[in-house]
Parts: structure tokens; C-alpha cells; sequence
């Protein structure tokens, strides 16, 4: 998907200082028309008289920015700022409006803003830390457990409850490119299967993706994976190729699947790789279609796949994605696709700003100022409140 291109655009203290807050210039990254096309496309029911799904999104993301738990707290922050919202764009929600809203309208719209959002900020990442030139993904699967007693249509065990959230990353950024949110029965390698990575791309999995077919099929699409190979894996040697072992490489060899079942899922020949660690000391075996990368460019590509791990981490400490202000499917799918929307935003802000400050740092930075009457940019480049300062650079995506 083309990304579109991102404008910016000077103008003068005065007039953001007295008119824009924090929130506001961070809100418009968003361009109106196309929330309100997306708005439209996704409703369903009978027309809002006061309330919109403007106004949701404006309640839900500073939810998000600020860390409020409850619909109460939402409420309460944002009428403390009533006399701002003009300025959002947005009105003021009851607790049972916004309620009403997470409820009954279809998270659907939030997962199409994510889509939008996803394509611009591609067009300003930063490429991945390797030399090839192939896009790299590291993909997995992480599980939000929920009460059954509470949230009784996410059955996943006999006394627990879960939705799990599948994401692909892009090491280019390190955005979550494709993301799946579904129940929590839901096998990793079902929704691996559903995902069209682009041909030439390489895929990091771990071993729970195990599936010999999509293993094959994958090369025939001309996608490359590596992942570690089972150790009850039956196979025999075709060919070996020397290693460095100072590098803690252990062997390099070309093999093909031996077990009747395997072996007609896979015909393909595969190559594995042993590596041991130097710092943990522990052995590794790896398992891969490609065959041009060095050895070591393989196990270092595996070791880059802890990055989706720290993805989901970050998110869970971050954003609100582990207790929710509502009880239905439909509203926790909602404060889970906001949640990622706001973190693109961040990562946008990240990238766009090419400040040396982490996306928690920017967080945290929102959290404390986010009313404030600031430049945003401004802000981010730790300039002081007072006294003049230079001119600044709103940011617009057109």
C-alpha cells in the first residue's frame, strides 16, 4: 500500500499556543475527513444526536495516553477539561453513552484507522538493522487472559478466559504490521497461515508455528522462514558446508525429511544449522529454506525475533490492554484496536520527530502534558515552557 505523503508545516507560536493543546496536535495525525468516511462505512444502528464515534475515539485514546482505568475515570478526566474539548473536536460522554457506544458499534472501524495508520507510518520508518536487503518479520502470538465469570464469550478453558492478540512485526520500525486479535483457542499456526507476507520476505518463528505443510508451501511462495527445528524430527543429511566455529557455529548441512508423513508434507530440502551460544552456552538448531544468508546472519535473524516479544510487553505495561472498561466482545476489541492505533501514533511521532527518545519516553512525556498548551514538537525536543522560544513545526498528514 502506497503511503501517503507526509507534509510539514510551519506556523507561528501565537497562535498554537492559544489555540492547540498537546492532545490536539497529536489528535490531528488523524485527518478528519477520512475518520469520518471510515465512520461511516463501519456504523450501524440509529444516528448519533450528540454523540459520535469522534467522540469515542477522543474518550478511548486519552484513556489510553493517560492510563485511566474505568468509565468513570474517562468521564471525570475529560469533564475536568470540558472547556477544551471544542478544541478536540469531540463532545462530552456520559458513562453510559461511551457504555452504549463500546458496546453496540462495531470495532471494525478502529481495525480500518489502524490499516490508515499503518500505511503512513511506513513511509517514514527507518530500515532494519540488517545488511540484506529482504523485509524481516518476526511473528507470534500473545494471550490477554480475561475472567470467564466476566467475559463469558471468551471461553478458552474450563475457568479462565482469553483473547489473543497474533502480530507479525516489521523490523523495519518494528511495527506491527499484521495483527489478528482473536478467541483464545485460536492455534498460533492457523492464523499463521492466513498471512500473505511478501514474496522475498523472511519470517522469524519459534517452534509453536510448527507445520511442516506451511513450512513448503512458504518456499514455494518464494517467503523464507526460520525457525528451530523439533528435536523428534526425523531426516536425513543431503550435504554439509563448513562453519566458523569461533562464531559458535556447530554445523551447516542441507537435509530433507525422512518421516512418511513429513516427508510428503515437506519434499522440499531444508537447511539446518547448529549454533551455540556464548553468553547462555546453550545449543540451538535451526531450520531454513534460505540458502544464500550466512549461518550466522540465520541465527542472528532468530535471536532479532525476541523483538515481537518486547513488542507485547511494551504494549501490556504501556497501553491499556489487560483490564478493560467493558464486558462485551465488542467492547473489548474496540479498546484493543485503539490501543494499537495510539501506538502508531507514537511510533509516527517517533519516527517523524527523529528525536533520540524511545516511544516510552514519548509517552511518558504525553502523559504529564497532555492538556498542556505546547507545541508538540516542542515538547519532545525537551524545550522550556517559558520565554521565547523558536519557531514551530506542527505536523500534518495530508
Amino acid at each position: 500500500m502506497k503511503s501517503r505523503q507526509v507534509i510539514v508545516k510551519q506556523e507561528g507560536n501565537q497562535a498554537l499556543s492559544h489555540h492547540d493543546t498537546v492532545f490536539s496536535q497529536l489528535l490531528k495525525l488523524i485527518p478528519r475527513h477520512e475518520f469520518e468516511t471510515l465512520a461511516k462505512q463501519h456504523h450501524t444502528g440509529r444516528s448519533f444526536r450528540t454523540a459520535s464515534r469522534w467522540s469515542q475515539f477522543v474518550s478511548m485514546a486519552m484513556a489510553q495516553l493517560s492510563g485511566r482505568s474505568s468509565l468513570r475515570d474517562i468521564v471525570e478526566s475529560l469533564s475536568a477539561q470540558a472547556h477544551r474539548l471544542y478544541h478536540l473536536g469531540s463532545t462530552k460522554l456520559s458513562r453510559s453513552n461511551l457504555s452504549r457506544i463500546n458496546d453496540a458499534k462495531p470495532y471494525d472501524l478502529y481495525e480500518a484507522l489502524f490499516g490508515k495508520l499503518l500505511s503512513r507510518s511506513q513511509g517514514v520508518v527507518p530500515g532494519h538493522s540488517f545488511r540484506f536487503k529482504n523485509p524481516l518479520y518476526s511473528l507470534d502470538a500473545s494471550t490477554i487472559d480475561l475472567c470467564l465469570s466476566v467475559f463469558p464469550w471468551a471461553d478458552f478453558r474450563t475457568t479462565k478466559g482469553a483473547i489473543k492478540l497474533h502480530v507479525g512485526l516489521n523490523h523495519a520500525g518494528y511495527l506491527p504490521e499484521f495483527v489478528t486479535v482473536t478467541e483464545g483457542k485460536k492455534h498460533d499456526v492457523t492464523v499463521g497461515r492466513t498471512l500473505d507476507f511478501p514474496k522475498g520476505s523472511i519470517v522469524a518463528i519459534d517452534k509453536g508455528y510448527n507445520d511442516y505443510a506451511w513450512y513448503n508451501q512458504l518456499t514455494e511462495k518464494g517467503i523464507f522462514f526460520v525457525t528451530r527445528l523439533k528435536s523428534n524430527a526425523k531426516y536425513r543429511i543431503v550435504s554439509r558446508r563448513p562453519v566458523l566455529k569461533h562464531k559458535g557455529l556447530i554445523c551447516d548441512q542441507t537435509i530433507e525429511f525422512t518421516g512418511t508423513q513429513t516427508a510428503k508434507k515437506c519434499p522440499a530440502q531444508l537447511r539446518r544449522i547448529a549454533y551455540q551460544d556464548a553468553e547462555s552456552g546453550k545449543r540451538y538448531v535451526f531450520l531454513t529454506n534460505n540458502f544464500k544468508l550466512a549461518a550466522k546472519t540465520i541465527a542472528d535473524i532468530y535471536k532479532a525475533r525476541w523483538q515481537v516479544e518486547l513488542f507485547f510487553k511494551w504494549i501490556k505495561q504501556n497501553l491499556k490492554i489487560k483490564s478493560f472498561v467493558g464486558t462485551s466482545k465488542n467492547a473489548v476489541m474496540t479498546q484493543v484496536w485503539i490501543a494499537l492505533c495510539v501506538y502508531l501514533l507514537l511510533a509516527f511521532l517517533k519516527f517523524q520527530s527523529k528525536l533520540q527518545k524511545s516511544t516510552q519516553q514519548i509517552l511518558r512525556l504525553l502523559q504529564t502534558n497532555l492538556f498542556e498548551k505546547r507545541d508538540l514538537v516542542a515538547l519532545l525536543r525537551g524545550d522550556p515552557p517559558g520565554g521565547k522560544q523558536p519557531d514551530v513545526y506542527q505536523m500534518v498528514l495530508l
